[in-house]
């Protein structure tokens, strides 16, 4: 299974761009796959590669998605 992570673009520099992943973790990553991402912008990361941009509103679904996951998981242990 793949999995994209999203991420708030706070840089660009080229094609390589600084990811905020908005639990401290910030990132290089490459833009290439994305002719035109921007800070401010909200993109899926993969394997280093941005790999779409994508709106806020889907970065906050998928978070609270993500930490549904995680509480389920305290809970089994």
């Amino acid at each position: 299974m793949c999995l994209a992570v999203p991420g708030l673009l706070i840089e660009v520099n080229g094609i390589i761009g600084k990811v905020d992943f908005g639990d401290g973790t910030i990132r290089k990553v490459n833009l290439a796959l994305l002719e035109k991402a921007k800070p401010g912008d909200y993109v899926l990361v993969h394997a280093g590669y941005a790999i779409q941009v994508v709106p806020e509103e889907y970065v906050r679904e998928t978070i609270e998605l993500w930490r549904k996951v995680i509480s389920l998981e305290d809970f089994a242990k």
